[in-house]
């Protein structure tokens, strides 16, 4: 998860946390970006370096942006291969969604990307034969290509529970999203698929269209009248 040329300065010690316990990794990995970026909007993905998250990598991942709301794993830790019972490289991170909650992943994911920002991504997965109920935290964090892009996430994946029979699939509960600005957090639900997305729609320089209503013929001024003419 990092280039062998990185210097030591990419390294952040975070032995201070306790990493292995409920959430912990991935508030370990947040303090990492949060520590990589400084003053800046966020850090690129040069930067990030696996020493400094040795204790959260089998959490991490990271992801690139190949379409509009379709992010890829480029690398990620042995817990989100655990889950789906695979290899999960070059998969769409909503292959750890249902079917209902993956437009809403998409949305969250193209945010980031957008916005740009942080979210945290609530998740469920219910009981059902050999497979035990599951509860999980994903936390999506954006980074600059080398090309100075925002199409790079460091992800982290936490799930509670014992997995069962794999693959495990989650359903999305709720989104915290932070901006990258400093912005404060505001939970968006989704228990109800058929709600508003998270981007706000963009209205930019556009106007309302006007509504047209057809005039009674007995309106029509007299002094307009057809011309028809037999010349083509």
């Amino acid at each position: 998860m990092g280039n062998t040329g990185h210097t030591a300065q990419n390294v952040v010690a975070m032995s201070d946390h306790r990493t292995h316990v409920g959430y912990g990794p991935l508030a370990q990995v947040e303090a990492y970006w949060e520590a990589l970026r400084g003053n800046r909007l966020m850090p690129r993905r040069s930067d990030i370096d696996p020493r400094g998250i040795e204790q959260a990598l089998e959490y991490a991942f990271i992801l690139e942006r190949v379409a509009v709301g379709v992010g890829r794993l480029r690398i990620a830790g042995g817990h989100l291969r655990d889950l789906m019972g695979m290899e999960v490289r070059g998969m769409p991170i909503t292959a750890f969604f249902g079917t209902q909650s993956r437009p809403r992943v998409g949305e969250a994911l193209e945010e980031v990307f957008q916005m740009p920002g942080q979210i945290t991504l609530h998740l469920g997965a219910a009981a059902s034969y050999g497979r035990p109920a599951l509860t999980g935290r994903m936390l999506l964090l954006p980074l600059k290509s080398d090309l100075g892009d925002v199409s790079r996430v460091l992800g982290c994946l936490v799930v509670l529970g014992e997995i069962g029979q794999t693959p495990r699939r989650f359903d999305l509960a709720q989104a915290t999203r932070h901006s990258a600005f400093g912005g404060v957090a505001k939970p968006v639900r989704h228990a109800d698929p058929l709600q508003q997305p998270l981007l706000p729609r963009e209205t930019g320089f556009a106007e309302r269209k006007a509504s047209f209503t057809a005039a009674p013929s007995g309106d029509i001024p007299p002094y307009l009248r057809l011309v028809k003419s037999e010349q083509e």
